[in-house]
C-alpha cells in the first residue's frame, strides 16, 4: 500500500517521505507527508486509500515532524543497515547534542546518549519513533549542548 500511496502522491504533487528498505518500507503504516490543512483532509477520499492521521498529544491538531527531524530522517533513509530503528531506550543517558562534522552522516543533529554501555547518534521523529546510528567516532562529532 505504501508504493502505491508513493505513486499518488507523486503523481499529485504532494512532498512525502516513505523510506523503503529494499521493497518493504522501514516504517510499515507511515507516509510522512508535507502539505495544507485542506489537501491533508482530502487525500482518503481522493485517493481511495484508508489514511489515517496521528494527532499531537493532546492538541487534536496533526502531528507535526520539525523540519530538520524530516531532513535527518531522509539522509540517514540511505544508511539502514547502519541504523537502528528503537521503540524505547531503556537505560539510557542523555549526554548532549551533537552535529557530525565529517564521515558520511556529516550534517546529522542529534542527541548523544549511552546505550548499553555504547555512545550512540539518536535522531528522533516527534511522537513517531527514534532511530539509532552505528559508530561514529567522537572526533567526527561536534558537541552543541553538553549534558556530561
Amino acid at each position: 500500500t505504501e508504493k502505491k500511496i508513493k505513486n499518488y502522491l507523486e503523481n499529485k504533487g504532494v512532498e512525502h517521505c516513505i523510506p523503503f528498505q529494499g521493497d518493504q518500507p522501514v516504517i510499515p503504516g507511515f507516509v510522512f507527508v508535507r502539505t495544507d490543512h485542506e489537501t491533508a483532509l482530502s487525500l482518503p477520499a481522493e485517493s481511495g486509500y484508508k489514511i489515517s492521521y496521528l494527532y499531537g498529544a493532546g492538541t487534536g491538531q496533526f502531528q507535526v515532524i520539525p523540519d530538520k527531524q524530516i531532513e535527518n530522517f531522509r539522509f540517514i533513509s540511505n544508511y539502514w543497515d547502519e541504523t537502528i530503528l528503537i521503540d524505547k531506550l531503556p537505560n539510557a543517558r542523555y549526554l548532549g547534542k551533537v552535529r557530525v562534522k565529517e564521515g558520511k552522516f556529516k550534517g546529522i543533529e542529534g542527541d548523544l546518549m549511552r546505550v548499553k554501555g555504547h555512545k550512540r547518534v539518536i535522531v528522533k521523529l516527534e511522537g513517531v519513533c527514534t532511530l539509532a546510528m552505528t559508530f561514529i567516532p567522537m572526533e567526527y562529532m561536534e558537541v552543541i549542548e553538553n549534558k556530561i
